[in-house]
């Protein structure tokens, strides 16, 4: 069995154990503040469930966090980590201070920025380059698929010629880029996600984070779930795109993240998902027991 796990790139690159710090930026998003619509994507509530709140200062929510881990984090370093809406999604001149406070902590090895590749204008790129000379910038982008009936149905709100160009630009400003895709989404079948997984592999990113879709109360997905219209994918079937995904990406891709953290106060389905420990479990169990090697199929 072999991928590049996270944790073990970050030991390879920083010399120790990383912790990630969630963060905001206090910013909204395109898909709710009515640039591109107010319902959001499909499957969203609209937050990160696990970000310290806008209304503090960052040195503030950086405290915050730290505690959060401090059980387990003794003299760790840290990834500061804007996770809530769309984290570029405002003036430079109001991100500047926020990103400046955060990336010039003493602790924090890296500065990570989650975002649309549509909230991606000059000065925010100009930003972007000046933090990477401080320290390293990654910044996420919500791709979720390739297929545009897909992105339209979950109203993803823009063409994969957007995302092209954010990945060519954010590399040129001395940025690392991680994907999002979602495994599971509405309609797609393996074959579907499996060529999202390749074009993810071949787009110019560094890393890639691994979902499972999660069906959240108060989500146009949960109406769907409801009426029947929408059937989440069973443990054994994620696990097999998972595999199917990670045989594609190059060997050199960072695996981020394996399956998501649906909010457990409002998940719906599926409900083998709200064990995250048990699942991990049982993904390594099938990695080994069938030999998975990540860009075997390249």
């Amino acid at each position: 069995m072999y991928y590049r796990s996270l944790s073990a790139y970050l030991r390879q690159r920083f010399g120790g154990k990383v912790y990630k710090l969630a963060l905001s930026a206090g910013c909204t998003c395109p898909n709710r503040d009515g640039l591109l619509d107010t319902r959001g994507c499909t499957f969203c509530l609209g937050s990160g469930e696990f970000a310290a709140s806008a209304v503090l200062p960052v040195a503030e929510q950086l405290e915050q966090a730290r505690r959060l881990v401090a059980f387990k984090a003794k003299n760790a370093r840290y990834i500061a980590y804007f996770q809530d809406h769309t984290n570029t999604y405002a003036p430079a001149g109001t991100l500047r201070p926020l990103f400046l406070a955060a990336i010039q902590a003493p602790d924090v090895a890296a500065l990570s920025i989650a975002t649309r590749p549509d909230c991606l204008p000059e000065e925010i790129l100009a930003l972007i380059a000046e933090l990477a000379q401080i320290k390293p910038v990654w910044i996420e982008l919500g791709l979720q698929t390739i297929h545009a009936r897909t992105a339209e149905a979950i109203r993803r709100g823009y063409p994969l010629s957007v995302f092209e160009d954010a990945v060519a630009r954010l590399r040129q400003a001395g940025a690392e880029v991680i994907v999002h895709q979602i495994l599971g989404l509405p309609g797609e079948t393996e074959a579907d996600m499996a060529a999202t997984a390749r074009y993810i592999g071949r787009c110019g990113a560094q890393g890639v984070k691994l979902h499972l879709l999660h069906v959240l109360r108060g989500t146009d997905l949960a109406a769907d779930y409801l009426a029947g219209r929408y059937v989440p994918l069973t443990q054994d079937a994620y696990i097999t795109c998972l595999e199917h995904c990670l045989r594609l990406l190059p060997p050199e891709m960072v695996i981020h993240r394996l399956t998501g953290d649906g909010a457990k106060r409002a998940l719906l389905a599926p409900l083998w998902s709200a064990d995250k420990k048990r699942v991990l479990q049982q993904i390594r169990l099938r990695f080994q027991q069938d030999d998975l090697v990540q860009g075997s199929l390249l």
